[in-house]
């Protein structure tokens, strides 16, 4: 959605339902699908579709968290379900009538160049110690440079730089690539070196 709203090619297409994971599955297999279980514990299931992956993830609630894995409660309540999300940018949803919903300022940010997390960037880092790199890679790519980074979620993200350590190099990796193939990603990446 967000994405599109800025009229750029979307690099993936994200579902969310109502229906529990089984469900998904089975009306999924009866559509004539290739239906793979990529995450049942959080309600994810992958539908291939003329050999694209669409995730389906049913809608939920963090029950509790380890600084990079929840345990979730699946849910029916689109405004919950976008709560849990990380920044507002990523809490905005498209419905299956054409409306966007934003329940958490996602299109005045977006519109602004603003990255800011959900509620308390403290807690939200608390609960995916990941979400300090997402922070980065995700102001390289929709943040305002004129306008700097969020003061707030940046004394978060060094508040917690610790929570680094308990991720897999692989992720780390993984989202510092992603970060410097950003059009300019040298701000974002400045701001990671400032002490």
């Amino acid at each position: 959605v967000r994405d599109a709203l800025l009229g750029w090619e979307a690099a993936d297409i994200d579902l969310a339902t109502t229906h529990r994971p089984e469900r998904t599955m089975e009306l999924g297999r009866a559509a004539g699908l290739k239906v793979v279980p990529t995450g049942l514990d959080h309600g994810t299931v992958t539908l291939i579709v003329d050999g694209q992956p669409f995730e389906v993830t049913t809608l939920r609630e963090d029950i509790e968290t380890d600084g990079r894995h929840a345990i979730v409660r699946f849910g029916r309540d689109f405004p919950r379900d976008a709560e849990r999300r990380d920044f507002t940018i990523n809490a905005l949803s498209l419905g299956a009538d054409g409306c966007v919903h934003d329940t958490a300022g996602g299109l005045d940010d977006l519109a602004e160049g603003r990255v800011r997390f959900i509620g308390d960037a403290d807690s939200r880092i608390r609960e995916d110690a990941l979400r300090i790199l997402r922070f980065f890679r995700f102001h390289a790519l929709y943040g305002d440079p004129d306008r700097g980074l969020d003061a707030q979620a940046l004394a978060a993200c060094a508040a917690h730089v610790d929570g680094l350590v308990r991720l897999s190099r692989e992720r780390i990796g993984h989202e510092i690539r992603r970060l410097l193939a950003a059009p300019d990603p040298a701000p974002a990446v400045a701001a990671m070196a400032a002490p």
